[in-house]
Formats: structure tokens, sequence, C-alpha cells
């Protein structure tokens, strides 16, 4: 059931992200949504450890920013993953991350 609530909870947050974000745009309503959420969700699970691990050494003479730069990429790359999802450009991708980011660090410290 919590993993359900946290999963409903990534949706609202994409959600939002998509709304509010410039320069991000989708198409086909609830479904799309829906399926970025699960995208971002395995991403994050799966892919984001992995390249976290191979980059730490750049994350780490960068002071943590090429985190962000990771991040951007990932969202930029559920374009090629979720039809009806696009991206602008960069600037779009990690303003579209970081957002996606502090809303679903707020939605787990409510659930």
């Amino acid at each position: 059931m919590k993993t359900l609530l946290q999963y409903l909870g990534i949706v609202a947050a994409v959600a939002l992200t998509l709304n509010i974000t410039p320069g991000i745009f989708y198409s086909g309503g609830w479904p799309t949504i829906f399926l970025i959420a699960l995208a971002w969700s395995v991403i994050i699970l799966v892919i984001r450890p992995i390249l976290q691990l191979l980059t730490l050494p750049i994350t780490i003479i960068t002071l943590g920013l090429f985190a962000l730069v990771l991040n951007a990429f990932l969202f930029y790359a559920m374009t090629w993953i979720v039809p009806g999802f696009t991206v602008a450009g960069y600037w779009s991708a990690l303003l579209g991350s970081v957002i996606l980011s502090v809303f679903i660090w707020l939605i787990q410290k409510i659930f």
C-alpha cells in the first residue's frame, strides 16, 4: 500500500512539474503522465545509481554539480522512452529535473 501511495505521489509530482515548467510538453493526457512517472521511477531506481557510480570522480571534482547534469540528462532521456513527452532543450530538462526532484522529496517526507 505504501508503494502505491508513493507512486501516486510521484504521479502528482510529475503532473505539477509538467504544468509549471516551461519547455516541457506532453500529449496524451493522464496515461502519458502515468507512463512518465513509471519511467522516472525505473530510471531513478535502476539506471541513476549505476551512472552515479560511474561518474563519481567527475562529481567529486565538480563538488557535486555534475549530479545536476546527470539528472538533467536522465530527465531528457525520458523523451526517448515515453511517446508524447518532449523537452525543448537542456535548460528545460535541468529545470524540470530540479523541480521534479524537489516535489518528490517533499512527497517522500509526507509519506
